[in-house]
């Protein structure tokens, strides 16, 4: 049996996942998550072969799952099925361990043969996707000087969970840790950041693409 999760905060997009999956002999769906923290739950609890990922979701960014999943569960491939066929978003979810990148919309038999594709141990994009150019690009390593990257991952959770407006004791439970070690990580990624304010905060994870506008 191969199985999947998958993580979209969209109802209909995971229901027509789900129903394009199983209707592959062998293929079962174990779980669905509608943010991104859950589908890092679903993940270690279920260890999946296959998790597909939509990038924009609430509570953790797809990118910061896709991290997350790789460094918790290396043996789960994760396949990004996302809207944005830009080549900084497929480039980026390369260099943090995607094997594949299908963009919404693309036929059914393209996303079950980019699946299969995976599986098989190939990485697989969608069509219109420069693979030649992705490529080169992919391995190239980002920009260190970015203080993004000086962030913990814990902290970029918090990041997130501030940014969507949650309150230190609403972040805290989220995490499962202290008030006191959320509001640390808070005042840790504000300092790092150069952030002063929530408003800063909030501007920042908008230009970040980790929230919507």
């Amino acid at each position: 049996m191969t199985t999947f999760v998958i993580a979209d905060d969209h109802d209909v997009v995971r229901h027509g996942t789900k129903a394009l999956l199983e209707a592959n002999a062998g293929w079962k769906v174990v779980a669905e998550a509608a943010d991104g923290l859950a589908a890092v739950q679903a993940v270690e609890k279920h260890r999946p072969a296959v998790l597909l990922l939509d990038l924009n979701l609430p509570r953790l960014h797809g990118l910061e799952v896709l991290r997350a999943v790789r460094a918790s569960c290396p043996q789960t491939k994760v396949m990004i099925l996302s809207m944005h066929n830009d080549e900084a978003y497929v480039i980026e979810a390369l260099r943090a361990g995607a094997v594949g990148y299908l963009l919404k919309g693309s036929p059914s038999a393209e996303i079950t043969a980019g699946v299969q594709a995976v599986l098989a141990g190939r990485r697989h994009l969608s069509a219109p996707l420069s693979e030649w150019a992705i490529s080169a690009l992919a391995f190239k390593q980002p920009d260190q000087s970015d203080p993004y990257y000086t962030l913990s991952p814990r902290e970029r959770e918090v990041l997130q969970l501030a940014a969507e407006g949650l309150t230190t004791a609403a972040i805290a439970e989220k995490l499962f840790i202290s008030p006191r070690t959320a509001d640390t990580h808070r005042a840790n990624l504000m300092r790092k950041l150069a952030l002063q304010s929530q408003t800063d905060l909030v501007r920042y994870a908008i230009r970040r693409g980790l929230i919507e506008p």
